[in-house]
């Protein structure tokens, strides 16, 4: 293998490796100011829970590169059923807020809220449960 080669076998993998670290990164929890954090209180599911529900590491890549304002029909493909539904909130002035979530199969005790405004994918937090 000459040295062009080992060049363009190097420019293929790196967008997968900057992928990889910008997963890793997350997992990692760098920035926990930023991070939702449970004080001994679990806020209650408003519907049925599905218990064998967690979201699997391939899902979380998946979804994390959804954009806002997304359609909640293709997150919804990507995340399936939610563990459960907590009660709806207003983030912005007159828009009803649902939060759907999903246990870390690699982290049951974190959970990924979705936050969906009408049938719009509007954000996510990850938030810690008391360990």
């Amino acid at each position: 293998m000459n040295h062009a080669e080992v060049g363009q076998s190097i420019l293929r993998l790196l967008p997968v490796g900057g992928l990889m670290a910008v997963v890793f990164g997350l997992m990692l929890d760098v920035n926990r100011d930023a991070i939702g954090r449970v004080n001994g209180n679990i806020e209650a599911c408003q519907d049925e829970v599905n218990p064998n529900i967690v979201l699997s590491r391939e899902q979380l890549a998946v979804f994390l590169t959804v954009s806002e304002r997304d359609s909640k029909a293709r997150v919804q493909e990507i995340l399936q059923v939610p563990y459960c539904n907590l009660a709806t909130l207003e983030v912005r002035a007159g828009v009803a807020a649902e939060r759907a979530v999903y246990p870390l199969a690699f982290d049951p005790k974190t959970w990924l809220i979705v936050l969906y405004e009408n049938d719009e994918y509007a954000g996510y937090q990850f938030r810690i449960l008391d360990r």
